[in-house]
C-alpha cells in the first residue's frame, strides 16, 4: 500500500473515517495518491468512492486527517442538475464564475481566450456557441471537464466522468486524460466502475468497499483482490489482471 506520509503524494488519506447517523460509510481508510498519476478509485457500488471525494472536498464531515499537496483542484462532477431551457451558450457557462462583468455586456477577451482553450484541449471548440442545455451526454462531460481545466488545477478530481456517455465519447475521454498526462503534471483521480479503462489508462488504483482492499500501481490489481473488491475471478489467480485485459486489447 502507498505510504500516506509519502514526500511523492499529491493527496494522503490516514485512518479517514465517514459516518452518517451512527453508520460507518467508509472505516479508516489509508492510502495515497502519487504526484502526476492517473489514480483510479474503484469498488462496487455503496463502497464510499464518491464520499471519499466529497471528504477530499470538504463537502462532508470526517475522521482522520487528509493531506493536499496543491493549492488548486479542479472537479467534474457525475452529472449537473441545470435548467436546460436556459438560454446560456457553453462559453457563458465557461466565463460565468471568472468574469465580474454582466454577461449582457459582453465576453472580455481574456476570458473568452482562456475558454476557447480549455475547450480545444477537450475537442469541443465547436460547441462554444450551443445552448448548453443542447448537448448530449459526452458533450455536457467534455464541456465540464474544460470548466476544470479553465481553472488550471494541480489535481483533478472526476466522478464516474463517462456515466452516460457513448461508447465513442468515452474513448474521446480517456484519449483526453492520456493527453493531459502526458501534456502535464496535473495529477488525476477519477472514480469509475469501468475495469476496462483502468487497465488502459490508469497508473494507481485504490479499491475500495467501505474500507481500503488494495492501493498502489496499477499491478496490485489482482484475481484475489478483486474478489475481495467485488466478487470477480478470473482464471489466473496471482497475476496482474490489468496485464490480462491489456494482453486481450
Amino acid at each position: 500500500m502507498n505510504s500516506p506520509r509519502s514526500e511523492n503524494s499529491a493527496v494522503s488519506f490516514e485512518d479517514v473515517t465517514v459516518s452518517f447517523g451512527g453508520v460507518v460509510i467508509l472505516g479508516r481508510v489509508t492510502a495515497s495518491v502519487p504526484k502526476g498519476s492517473i489514480t483510479a478509485l474503484i469498488g462496487p457500488n455503496g463502497a464510499g468512492k464518491t464520499m471519499l471525494l466529497m471528504a477530499l472536498l470538504g463537502q462532508v464531515a470526517y475522521e482522520g486527517k487528509i493531506r493536499v499537496d496543491a493549492a488548486r483542484l479542479g472537479y467534474v462532477p457525475q452529472r449537473l442538475d441545470f435548467d436546460r431551457g436556459l438560454p446560456v451558450t457553453v462559453l457563458d457557462f465557461l466565463v460565468m464564475d471568472r468574469q465580474r462583468r454582466p454577461l449582457f455586456f459582453g465576453i472580455g477577451a481574456r476570458h473568452r481566450a482562456r475558454a476557447m482553450e480549455a475547450l480545444d484541449y477537450v475537442k469541443a471548440a465547436h460547441l462554444a456557441l450551443k445552448r448548453l442545455g443542447s448537448l448530449s451526454g459526452g458533450e455536457l462531460q467534455r464541456v465540464l471537464l474544460a470548466l476544470a481545466l479553465s481553472q488550471e488545477p494541480q489535481i483533478l478530481i472526476m466522478d464516474e466522468p463517462a456515466a452516460g456517455v457513448d461508447v465513442a465519447g468515452e474513448g474521446l475521454l480517456c484519449e483526453i486524460f492520456a493527453r493531459l498526462h502526458k501534456d502535464s503534471p496535473v495529477t488525476q483521480i477519477i472514480v469509475t466502475h469501468d475495469l476496462s479503462m483502468v487497465s488502459a489508462h490508469a497508473t494507481d488504483v485504490i479499491c475500495l468497499k467501505k474500507t481500503v482492499k488494495a492501493a498502489g500501481p496499477i499491478s496490485v490489481l489482482t484475481d484475489e483482490i478483486l474478489a475481495a473488491t467485488f466478487g470477480l475471478h478470473t482464471s489466473q489467480p496471482g497475476k496482474c489482471v490489468a496485464e490480462t485485459w491489456c494482453s486481450h486489447a
